[in-house]
């Protein structure tokens, strides 16, 4: 266990502030500061005021991760943080503070993929990844179907969303709902009391001539929200709970299709699904019996590793000490768009940040 990486991981793609510690495939610590009760009143992340909350909660969650997994920030080997995608001022935070412990630390840096971190952080649950993996990452800002042969170094988007993901279309339904922010939990606790046969909402990109992994919300999106506004116009009261119940019916069924349709057809005998959207007990529930319908097995992790969190940028910060991936130089930058296909940005051959491992060992700050 000892001989294991231990490495902490930032991540501040979008609205939380998180901090993992691991060692190898063991987590240590899961810090997390959210500013979702400041985006509510919005409706949605307002960008500069998720950055700046990152910028307040970063050294208190830092410190806070160090306490609770036992450790010494002198111990770490390596700094893992998420370089993208996401938001550009966020992810700015994030890097910045990792580039400052890294250098006063004397530590390696490595910048990860928000997505490949949300398909290694399933490590910590359920053990090693199988190679290939297959993964279904559903989000308030994607929704893709990945292929990865190497969490580090190979992963293949084989479809993804080409309008709103699924977690901004549950954003969207409960706003129009008067649910409030975020829309995912409280659609699915009123979907719970209703019923999802109650209306037949269309199911996007599912005919015989739509691309057989992408997905398309907008369309589903809209319909619900005509739906309503019928409703409402016609002066009778919107059943809350049937729409939420059959909104997210045709939600997971469309996931959960494509996913095991893009299982079969590329003879991978297991399926993933992470991101925050994998929390939701539907999905999860209609995951589980089509997989065991198709002899396919399920890894899902326990909600609180779903949603965006600084232990699955550890586990794969973990993952690239273990392989001895590069490091990434002292110029890392924030990329908000950052392509799946890069599941971390790698320093040059030399890694010449990291050979002179800092002459000048600045009394760090847990001196």
């Amino acid at each position: 266990m000892a001989d294991e990486p231990l490495v902490l991981g930032i991540e501040t793609s979008c609205d939380e502030t998180g901090v993992g510690i691991v060692r190898g495939t063991t987590l240590l610590a899961d810090a997390i500061a959210s500013s979702v009760d400041e985006h509510a009143r919005f409706g949605g992340v307002v960008p500069e005021v998720a950055s700046r909350a990152h910028l307040e909660a970063m050294v208190p969650t830092i410190e806070r991760a160090l306490k609770e997994a036992g450790v010494s920030a002198r111990d770490l080997d390596g700094i893992a943080v998420t370089a993208g995608p996401g938001l550009a001022g966020a992810l700015l935070v994030g890097v910045s503070a990792a580039k400052a412990y890294a250098y006063a630390l004397g530590k390696p840096l490595y910048g990860v993929n928000h997505l490949a971190s949300h398909i290694c952080v399933d490590q910590l649950e359920h053990g090693a990844l199988p190679e290939p993996t297959m993964a279904l990452l559903v989000s308030g800002g994607h929704s893709s179907l990945l292929l990865s042969t190497d969490i580090t170094a190979d992963v293949r988007p084989l479809g993804a969303t080409i309008d709103d993901a699924a977690g901004e279309a549950f954003d969207k339904i409960a706003r129009v709902l008067n649910l409030g922010f975020p829309g995912g939990p409280v659609i699915d606790r009123y979907a719970k009391e209703g019923d999802p046969t109650a209306i037949a909402f269309p199911r996007g990109l599912t005919g015989p001539r739509d691309p057989a992994y992408d997905f398309s919300f907008s369309g589903l999106k809209t319909a619900v929200a005509r739906w309503i506004e019928a409703k409402r116009a016609a002066g009778e009261e919107v059943p809350v709970r049937d729409v939420a119940a059959s909104f997210q019916e045709a939600v997971v069924d469309v996931l959960t299709r494509k996913a095991v349709r893009a299982c079969k057809d590329e003879g991978v005998d297991h399926l993933m699904i992470g991101g925050g959207v994998a929390a939701n007990t539907r999905l999860r529930a209609l995951a589980q019996e089509r997989c065991e319908a198709a002899g396919i097995r399920l890894r899902v992790p326990r909600p609180k590793l779903c949603t965006d969190n600084g232990a699955m940028v550890a586990a794969l910060g973990a993952e690239m000490v273990a392989r001895d991936r590069a490091a990434s130089d002292w110029d890392l930058s924030a990329d908000s768009s950052l392509p799946v296909t890069e599941p971390h940005v790698p320093g040059s051959a030399h890694r010449p940040g990291h050979d002179q491992v800092h002459e000048v060992s600045m009394e760090n700050l847990y001196s």
